[in-house]
Protein backbone atom coordinates (compact mmCIF):
# COMPACT_ATOMS: atom_id res chain seq x y z
CA UNK A 1 0.00 0.00 0.00
CA UNK A 2 1.26 3.46 -0.88
CA UNK A 3 1.55 5.96 1.97
CA UNK A 4 2.07 9.69 1.66
CA UNK A 5 3.43 11.86 4.44
CA UNK A 6 3.20 15.64 4.62
CA UNK A 7 5.60 17.79 6.65
CA UNK A 8 8.55 20.14 6.23
CA UNK A 9 11.19 17.95 4.53
CA UNK A 10 14.89 18.55 5.16
CA UNK A 11 17.67 16.32 3.81
CA UNK A 12 21.05 16.45 2.06
CA UNK A 13 21.44 15.13 -1.48
CA UNK A 14 24.93 16.66 -1.45
CA UNK A 15 27.23 17.25 1.47
CA UNK A 16 27.42 21.02 0.97
CA UNK A 17 23.77 22.02 1.26
CA UNK A 18 20.34 21.12 2.56
CA UNK A 19 17.27 20.44 0.47
CA UNK A 20 14.40 22.26 2.21
CA UNK A 21 10.84 21.54 1.05
CA UNK A 22 8.24 23.41 3.05
CA UNK A 23 4.81 21.78 3.50
CA UNK A 24 5.67 19.02 1.05
CA UNK A 25 4.84 15.39 0.43
CA UNK A 26 6.81 12.17 0.31
CA UNK A 27 5.28 9.00 -1.15
CA UNK A 28 6.41 5.58 0.11
CA UNK A 29 5.64 2.13 -1.28
CA UNK A 30 7.16 -1.24 -0.31
CA UNK A 31 9.43 0.57 2.13
CA UNK A 32 10.97 2.81 -0.54
CA UNK A 33 10.44 6.41 -1.59
CA UNK A 34 8.62 6.65 -4.93
CA UNK A 35 8.08 10.42 -5.08
CA UNK A 36 8.74 13.74 -3.40
CA UNK A 37 6.72 16.83 -4.30
CA UNK A 38 5.48 20.17 -3.03
CA UNK A 39 2.13 19.56 -4.73
CA UNK A 40 0.04 16.51 -3.85
CA UNK A 41 -1.55 16.46 -7.30
CA UNK A 42 1.81 15.57 -8.87
CA UNK A 43 1.82 12.27 -6.96
CA UNK A 44 -0.39 9.26 -7.59
CA UNK A 45 -2.29 9.73 -4.37
CA UNK A 46 -5.89 8.60 -4.95
CA UNK A 47 -5.40 5.14 -3.44
CA UNK A 48 -2.78 6.26 -0.89
CA UNK A 49 -3.11 6.67 2.86
CA UNK A 50 -2.13 10.27 3.67
CA UNK A 51 -0.67 11.35 7.02
CA UNK A 52 -0.23 15.04 7.74
CA UNK A 53 2.42 15.83 10.37
CA UNK A 54 1.47 19.50 10.35
CA UNK A 55 4.27 21.90 11.24
CA UNK A 56 6.75 19.16 12.17
CA UNK A 57 10.12 18.55 10.55
CA UNK A 58 10.61 15.30 8.64
CA UNK A 59 14.26 14.26 8.28
CA UNK A 60 16.18 11.07 7.43
CA UNK A 61 16.84 8.80 10.41
CA UNK A 62 20.29 8.59 11.96
CA UNK A 63 22.91 5.93 11.17
CA UNK A 64 25.61 4.93 13.66
CA UNK A 65 28.66 3.54 11.83
CA UNK A 66 30.55 2.43 14.93
CA UNK A 67 29.15 1.31 18.28
CA UNK A 68 30.05 -1.40 20.82
CA UNK A 69 26.82 -2.89 22.19
CA UNK A 70 28.45 -4.72 25.15
CA UNK A 71 30.02 -1.47 26.34
CA UNK A 72 26.60 0.14 26.80
CA UNK A 73 26.73 -0.17 30.60
CA UNK A 74 30.11 1.61 30.73
CA UNK A 75 28.97 4.91 29.23
CA UNK A 76 30.54 7.86 31.02
CA UNK A 77 33.04 5.73 32.95
CA UNK A 78 36.87 5.79 32.96
CA UNK A 79 36.99 8.86 30.77
CA UNK A 80 40.34 9.86 32.27
CA UNK A 81 42.15 6.90 30.69
CA UNK A 82 43.73 6.51 27.29
CA UNK A 83 42.74 3.74 24.89
CA UNK A 84 44.89 0.77 25.89
CA UNK A 85 44.52 0.97 29.70
CA UNK A 86 40.83 1.74 29.20
CA UNK A 87 40.45 -1.51 27.27
CA UNK A 88 42.30 -3.61 29.84
CA UNK A 89 40.72 -2.17 32.99
CA UNK A 90 37.13 -1.48 31.95
CA UNK A 91 36.14 -2.75 28.51
CA UNK A 92 37.41 -6.32 28.56
CA UNK A 93 36.02 -7.08 32.07
CA UNK A 94 32.59 -5.86 30.98
CA UNK A 95 32.64 -7.84 27.74
CA UNK A 96 33.41 -11.06 29.65
CA UNK A 97 29.95 -10.83 31.24
CA UNK A 98 28.26 -11.47 27.87
CA UNK A 99 28.96 -15.17 28.17
CA UNK A 100 25.85 -15.02 30.40
CA UNK A 101 22.79 -14.85 28.14
CA UNK A 102 20.57 -13.45 30.89
CA UNK A 103 22.96 -10.57 31.40
CA UNK A 104 23.28 -10.07 27.65
CA UNK A 105 19.52 -10.07 27.15
CA UNK A 106 18.96 -7.41 29.80
CA UNK A 107 21.65 -5.03 28.57
CA UNK A 108 21.19 -5.59 24.83
CA UNK A 109 17.48 -4.83 25.02
CA UNK A 110 18.19 -1.56 26.80
CA UNK A 111 20.88 -0.75 24.25
CA UNK A 112 18.57 -1.27 21.25
CA UNK A 113 15.83 0.71 22.98
CA UNK A 114 18.20 3.64 23.45
CA UNK A 115 19.27 3.53 19.80
CA UNK A 116 15.58 3.74 18.90
CA UNK A 117 15.01 6.49 21.45
CA UNK A 118 17.70 8.70 19.91
CA UNK A 119 16.47 8.14 16.36
CA UNK A 120 19.17 5.75 15.13
CA UNK A 121 17.51 3.24 12.82
CA UNK A 122 20.66 1.55 11.48
CA UNK A 123 23.98 0.73 13.11
CA UNK A 124 27.28 -1.08 12.56
CA UNK A 125 27.62 -2.94 15.84
CA UNK A 126 30.45 -4.76 17.59
CA UNK A 127 29.18 -7.57 19.83
CA UNK A 128 31.63 -9.87 21.67
CA UNK A 129 33.42 -13.15 20.92
CA UNK A 130 30.37 -15.02 22.27
CA UNK A 131 28.36 -16.54 19.42
CA UNK A 132 25.16 -17.11 21.42
CA UNK A 133 24.89 -13.59 22.80
CA UNK A 134 25.74 -12.15 19.38
CA UNK A 135 22.89 -14.20 17.93
CA UNK A 136 20.63 -12.87 20.69
CA UNK A 137 21.52 -9.27 19.83
CA UNK A 138 20.70 -9.89 16.17
CA UNK A 139 17.31 -11.33 17.12
CA UNK A 140 16.58 -8.28 19.30
CA UNK A 141 17.27 -6.00 16.33
CA UNK A 142 15.02 -8.18 14.18
CA UNK A 143 12.20 -8.01 16.70
CA UNK A 144 12.52 -4.23 16.83
CA UNK A 145 12.42 -3.87 13.03
CA UNK A 146 15.63 -1.85 12.99
CA UNK A 147 18.62 -2.30 10.69
CA UNK A 148 21.98 -3.53 11.94
CA UNK A 149 25.22 -5.06 10.75
CA UNK A 150 26.26 -7.06 13.81
CA UNK A 151 29.74 -8.46 14.27
CA UNK A 152 30.83 -11.41 16.35
CA UNK A 153 34.24 -10.12 17.43
CA UNK A 154 37.36 -12.06 16.52
CA UNK A 155 40.36 -11.93 18.85
CA UNK A 156 42.90 -14.44 20.09
CA UNK A 157 45.85 -12.53 21.55
CA UNK A 158 46.61 -9.65 23.92
CA UNK A 159 43.30 -9.99 25.70
CA UNK A 160 41.97 -11.92 28.72
CA UNK A 161 41.75 -15.70 28.44
CA UNK A 162 37.97 -15.46 28.82
CA UNK A 163 37.80 -13.44 25.59
CA UNK A 164 40.28 -15.52 23.62
CA UNK A 165 38.86 -17.80 20.95
CA UNK A 166 40.56 -20.15 18.56
CA UNK A 167 40.51 -19.41 14.85
CA UNK A 168 38.46 -22.56 14.28
CA UNK A 169 35.86 -21.60 16.89
CA UNK A 170 35.63 -18.06 15.52
CA UNK A 171 35.09 -19.39 12.00
CA UNK A 172 32.47 -21.91 13.07
CA UNK A 173 30.64 -19.31 15.15
CA UNK A 174 30.59 -16.79 12.30
CA UNK A 175 29.40 -19.39 9.82
CA UNK A 176 26.53 -20.41 12.09
CA UNK A 177 25.39 -16.76 12.19
CA UNK A 178 25.86 -16.37 8.45
CA UNK A 179 23.63 -19.39 7.87
CA UNK A 180 20.93 -18.08 10.21
CA UNK A 181 21.09 -14.46 9.00
CA UNK A 182 21.71 -14.63 5.25
CA UNK A 183 23.20 -11.75 3.32
CA UNK A 184 20.42 -11.76 0.72
CA UNK A 185 16.79 -12.73 0.50
CA UNK A 186 15.61 -15.05 -2.27
CA UNK A 187 16.05 -13.79 -5.81
CA UNK A 188 13.54 -11.15 -6.97
CA UNK A 189 12.28 -10.55 -3.43
CA UNK A 190 11.61 -7.04 -2.17
CA UNK A 191 13.41 -5.45 -0.44
CA UNK A 192 16.66 -7.09 -1.62
CA UNK A 193 18.57 -7.44 1.66
CA UNK A 194 17.61 -8.33 5.24
CA UNK A 195 17.68 -5.54 7.80
CA UNK A 196 19.90 -7.53 10.17
CA UNK A 197 23.05 -9.13 8.74
CA UNK A 198 26.47 -10.29 9.95
CA UNK A 199 29.61 -8.21 9.46
CA UNK A 200 33.13 -9.62 9.79
CA UNK A 201 34.72 -8.02 12.85
CA UNK A 202 38.37 -8.54 13.78
CA UNK A 203 38.63 -6.32 16.83
CA UNK A 204 41.90 -4.73 15.77
CA UNK A 205 45.31 -5.96 14.69
CA UNK A 206 46.85 -6.15 18.20
CA UNK A 207 44.17 -8.60 19.34
CA UNK A 208 44.32 -10.86 16.26
CA UNK A 209 47.10 -13.20 15.18
CA UNK A 210 47.93 -13.39 11.47
CA UNK A 211 45.94 -16.63 11.34
CA UNK A 212 42.88 -14.92 12.83
CA UNK A 213 43.16 -11.98 10.43
CA UNK A 214 43.55 -14.32 7.48
CA UNK A 215 40.50 -16.35 8.52
CA UNK A 216 38.43 -13.16 8.86
CA UNK A 217 39.48 -12.03 5.41
CA UNK A 218 38.63 -15.41 3.92
CA UNK A 219 35.17 -15.34 5.53
CA UNK A 220 34.50 -11.86 4.18
CA UNK A 221 35.42 -12.80 0.62
CA UNK A 222 33.82 -16.25 0.65
CA UNK A 223 30.45 -14.96 1.85
CA UNK A 224 30.78 -11.45 0.38
CA UNK A 225 30.28 -9.87 3.80
CA UNK A 226 31.26 -6.36 4.88
CA UNK A 227 34.12 -5.75 7.33
CA UNK A 228 34.51 -3.41 10.31
CA UNK A 229 37.43 -2.71 12.62
CA UNK A 230 39.60 0.05 14.14
CA UNK A 231 42.37 1.98 12.44
CA UNK A 232 45.06 4.41 13.63
CA UNK A 233 43.15 5.56 16.69
CA UNK A 234 46.05 6.04 19.09
CA UNK A 235 49.82 6.56 18.64
CA UNK A 236 50.73 3.77 21.06
CA UNK A 237 48.38 1.44 19.20
CA UNK A 238 50.02 2.33 15.87
CA UNK A 239 53.49 1.59 17.27
CA UNK A 240 52.19 -1.72 18.62
CA UNK A 241 50.86 -2.69 15.18
CA UNK A 242 54.22 -1.84 13.60
CA UNK A 243 55.93 -4.20 16.07
CA UNK A 244 53.39 -6.99 15.53
CA UNK A 245 53.22 -6.68 11.73
CA UNK A 246 56.71 -5.50 10.72
CA UNK A 247 56.20 -6.45 7.07
CA UNK A 248 53.30 -4.01 6.75
CA UNK A 249 54.06 -0.53 5.46
CA UNK A 250 51.30 1.06 7.57
CA UNK A 251 48.42 0.05 9.85
CA UNK A 252 45.99 -0.09 6.92
CA UNK A 253 48.36 -2.32 4.99
CA UNK A 254 48.27 -4.81 7.87
CA UNK A 255 44.55 -5.27 7.18
CA UNK A 256 44.96 -5.13 3.41
CA UNK A 257 47.43 -8.02 3.39
CA UNK A 258 44.73 -10.25 4.90
CA UNK A 259 41.85 -9.17 2.64
CA UNK A 260 40.24 -6.86 5.20
CA UNK A 261 40.63 -3.44 3.58
CA UNK A 262 38.09 -2.87 0.83
CA UNK A 263 38.08 -6.31 -0.78
CA UNK A 264 34.47 -6.23 0.42
CA UNK A 265 32.68 -3.10 1.78
CA UNK A 266 34.78 -1.93 4.72
CA UNK A 267 34.36 0.67 7.44
CA UNK A 268 37.25 1.60 9.73
CA UNK A 269 36.64 3.54 12.91
CA UNK A 270 38.66 6.58 14.01
CA UNK A 271 41.54 7.05 11.52
CA UNK A 272 42.78 9.85 13.78
CA UNK A 273 46.38 9.56 12.57
CA UNK A 274 45.71 8.34 9.04
CA UNK A 275 47.81 10.17 6.47
CA UNK A 276 50.12 9.63 3.52
CA UNK A 277 50.30 6.07 2.24
CA UNK A 278 47.50 4.85 4.49
CA UNK A 279 45.16 7.59 3.32
CA UNK A 280 45.93 6.85 -0.32
CA UNK A 281 45.38 3.13 0.27
CA UNK A 282 41.98 3.85 1.82
CA UNK A 283 41.04 5.93 -1.20
CA UNK A 284 42.09 3.23 -3.67
CA UNK A 285 40.28 0.51 -1.75
CA UNK A 286 37.13 2.57 -1.10
CA UNK A 287 37.39 2.09 2.68
CA UNK A 288 34.89 4.20 4.63
CA UNK A 289 35.76 6.22 7.74
CA UNK A 290 33.60 6.10 10.88
CA UNK A 291 34.38 9.41 12.58
CA UNK A 292 33.89 9.20 16.36
CA UNK A 293 34.73 12.64 17.78
CA UNK A 294 33.38 12.07 21.30
CA UNK A 295 35.47 8.94 21.76
CA UNK A 296 38.58 10.53 20.27
CA UNK A 297 38.34 13.39 22.77
CA UNK A 298 37.43 11.23 25.78
CA UNK A 299 40.30 8.79 25.24
CA UNK A 300 42.79 11.55 24.33
CA UNK A 301 43.37 9.92 20.93
CA UNK A 302 43.49 13.14 18.93
CA UNK A 303 41.43 14.94 16.27
CA UNK A 304 40.85 13.21 12.95
CA UNK A 305 41.52 15.37 9.86
CA UNK A 306 38.03 14.97 8.42
CA UNK A 307 38.28 17.91 6.02
CA UNK A 308 41.36 16.28 4.48
CA UNK A 309 39.46 13.01 4.09
CA UNK A 310 36.55 14.73 2.37
CA UNK A 311 38.81 16.63 0.00
CA UNK A 312 40.58 13.36 -0.87
CA UNK A 313 37.23 11.80 -1.75
CA UNK A 314 36.93 9.37 1.15
CA UNK A 315 33.46 8.43 2.36
CA UNK A 316 32.92 9.50 5.97
CA UNK A 317 30.11 8.67 8.39
CA UNK A 318 29.63 9.25 12.11
CA UNK A 319 29.82 6.83 15.02
CA UNK A 320 28.94 7.12 18.69
CA UNK A 321 31.62 4.55 19.67
CA UNK A 322 29.88 3.71 22.92
CA UNK A 323 31.51 3.54 25.41
CA UNK A 324 34.65 5.38 24.36
CA UNK A 325 32.04 7.91 23.36
CA UNK A 326 29.61 8.81 26.10
CA UNK A 327 26.39 9.56 24.18
CA UNK A 328 24.38 7.36 21.80
CA UNK A 329 22.73 10.35 20.12
CA UNK A 330 24.16 10.90 16.64
CA UNK A 331 22.70 14.40 16.81
CA UNK A 332 25.13 15.15 19.64
CA UNK A 333 27.94 13.46 17.70
CA UNK A 334 27.22 15.94 14.89
CA UNK A 335 27.77 18.81 17.32
CA UNK A 336 31.05 17.32 18.56
CA UNK A 337 32.18 16.75 14.98
CA UNK A 338 31.72 20.44 14.19
CA UNK A 339 33.35 21.57 17.42
CA UNK A 340 36.31 19.23 17.01
CA UNK A 341 36.86 20.42 13.45
CA UNK A 342 36.94 24.00 14.73
CA UNK A 343 39.66 23.04 17.21
CA UNK A 344 41.55 21.34 14.38
CA UNK A 345 41.10 24.47 12.26
CA UNK A 346 42.76 26.61 14.94
CA UNK A 347 45.89 24.48 14.57
CA UNK A 348 45.70 23.89 10.81
CA UNK A 349 44.07 26.93 9.27
CA UNK A 350 44.65 25.75 5.74
CA UNK A 351 41.63 23.46 6.37
CA UNK A 352 38.18 24.92 6.96
CA UNK A 353 36.01 23.48 9.71
CA UNK A 354 32.96 21.33 9.08
CA UNK A 355 29.54 22.82 8.44
CA UNK A 356 26.09 21.71 9.58
CA UNK A 357 25.03 20.31 6.19
CA UNK A 358 28.28 18.36 5.99
CA UNK A 359 27.89 16.60 9.34
CA UNK A 360 24.19 16.01 8.69
CA UNK A 361 25.13 14.41 5.37
CA UNK A 362 27.71 12.25 7.16
CA UNK A 363 25.07 11.05 9.63
CA UNK A 364 22.44 10.35 6.97
CA UNK A 365 23.25 9.87 3.29
CA UNK A 366 26.97 9.12 3.61
CA UNK A 367 26.71 6.70 6.54
CA UNK A 368 23.49 5.31 5.12
CA UNK A 369 25.29 4.29 1.93
CA UNK A 370 27.01 1.51 3.90
CA UNK A 371 23.57 -0.08 4.39
CA UNK A 372 22.34 0.45 0.81
CA UNK A 373 20.13 3.22 -0.57
CA UNK A 374 19.57 4.75 2.86
CA UNK A 375 19.78 8.24 4.32
CA UNK A 376 18.11 10.59 1.84
CA UNK A 377 14.65 11.52 0.60
CA UNK A 378 15.25 10.68 -3.04
CA UNK A 379 13.24 8.24 -5.19
CA UNK A 380 14.60 4.72 -4.80
CA UNK A 381 15.89 5.30 -1.26
CA UNK A 382 14.50 3.29 1.62
CA UNK A 383 12.28 5.39 3.87
CA UNK A 384 14.17 5.75 7.14
CA UNK A 385 12.83 8.88 8.79
CA UNK A 386 12.22 10.85 11.96
CA UNK A 387 9.38 13.26 12.70
CA UNK A 388 10.55 16.14 14.89
CA UNK A 389 8.03 18.23 16.82
CA UNK A 390 10.14 21.18 17.92
CA UNK A 391 7.24 23.34 19.10
CA UNK A 392 8.73 23.55 22.60
CA UNK A 393 12.03 24.95 21.29
CA UNK A 394 10.59 28.42 20.58
CA UNK A 395 10.80 28.40 16.82
CA UNK A 396 8.64 31.47 16.12
CA UNK A 397 10.11 33.47 13.23
CA UNK A 398 12.90 30.93 12.69
CA UNK A 399 13.53 29.48 9.24
CA UNK A 400 13.22 25.72 8.79
CA UNK A 401 17.01 25.38 8.71
CA UNK A 402 17.35 27.40 11.89
CA UNK A 403 14.78 25.14 13.53
CA UNK A 404 16.74 22.04 12.50
CA UNK A 405 20.03 23.49 13.74
CA UNK A 406 18.40 24.45 17.03
CA UNK A 407 17.03 20.93 17.41
CA UNK A 408 20.42 19.36 16.71
CA UNK A 409 22.09 21.52 19.35
CA UNK A 410 19.31 21.80 21.95
CA UNK A 411 16.80 19.03 21.34
CA UNK A 412 16.67 15.42 22.48
CA UNK A 413 14.58 12.29 22.06
CA UNK A 414 11.50 13.95 23.54
CA UNK A 415 10.99 15.90 20.30
CA UNK A 416 11.08 12.73 18.13
CA UNK A 417 7.43 11.73 17.75
CA UNK A 418 7.67 9.07 15.01
CA UNK A 419 10.47 6.82 13.77
CA UNK A 420 10.50 4.87 10.51
CA UNK A 421 12.82 2.16 9.20
CA UNK A 422 12.35 0.88 5.65
CA UNK A 423 8.88 2.39 5.53
CA UNK A 424 7.60 0.81 8.73
CA UNK A 425 6.90 2.93 11.80
CA UNK A 426 8.98 1.54 14.66
CA UNK A 427 7.31 1.72 18.06
CA UNK A 428 8.83 0.57 21.32
CA UNK A 429 7.73 0.70 24.94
Amino acid sequence: MKRIYKAHLLFTKERSRFEVLENSYIAVENGCIVGVASDLSSLDYKSAEITDFGDCLLIPAMNDLHVHAPQYRNQGMAMDLELLPWLQNYTFPEEMKYADLHYADSLYRRFVFDLWRFGTMRACVFATVHTDSTRLLMHIFQEAGMGALVGKVGMNRNCPTELTESVEDMTQGCESLIEEFPQFYAQNSQPPTPLVRPIITPRFVPSCTPEMLRACGELAVRYQLPVQSHLSENKDEIAWVQALEPESSCYGDAYDRYGLFGQTPTVMAHCVWTDGEELELMKRRGVMVAHCPTSNLNLASGMAPIRKFLEKGLDVGLGSDISGGHNLSIFKVMVYAIQTSKMYYQQNQEMTFLTLPEVFWMATKSAGSFFGHVGSFEPGYEFDALVIDDSNLNFNNYSLLERLERYIYLGDDRQITHRFCRGREIKMQ
